[in-house]
């Protein structure tokens, strides 16, 4: 998320997690891996680097839920706007990626977007563009 005029926060986990994605918001079942780790595909990053780092769900989580979850980001407005931009890999596993949005005033998270099994074993790319008139973590 940034104000217009300036640039893209770019996110990717070659030594760390990304800045909008502090530690301790990284849920058990997540691991930092790449195409080399021996953990199935898949086999490189979604510029086909084999060593490049991505954030991958443990085998053992198929039957459950893991979450990211973002730092605060500021409301929108025209001076400030939010989009994310991400690559994810869907497998062959039944299961649904799901990006929601959580304001300071509300408890729940509430889903702006998801995707299931139907784009399997290919990396796509998807951006969402988020308005929120107070403080909220995606």
């Amino acid at each position: 998320c940034f104000n217009s005029g300036s640039s893209w926060d770019k996110c990717d986990f070659e030594t760390n997690l990304c800045k909008a994605l502090p530690e301790f918001n990284l849920h058990p079942g997540w691991i930092r891996r790449n195409g080399q780790s021996g953990m199935g595909p898949p086999y490189s990053d979604h510029n086909g680097n084999e060593s490049a780092y991505f954030l991958s769900l443990s085998s053992e989580m198929q039957s459950s839920s893991a979450a990211l979850r973002t730092n605060v980001f500021l409301p929108t407005d025209e001076e400030r706007i939010c989009q994310i931009r991400f690559h994810y890999w869907v497998s062959q596993m039944s299961g649904t990626l799901m990006v929601g949005i959580q304001k300071h005033s509300e408890d729940t998270v509430t889903s702006i977007w998801q995707v299931s099994g139907e784009l399997r074993n290919q990396w796509n790319v998807n951006t969402i563009t988020i308005n929120s008139t107070e403080k909220y973590e995606v």
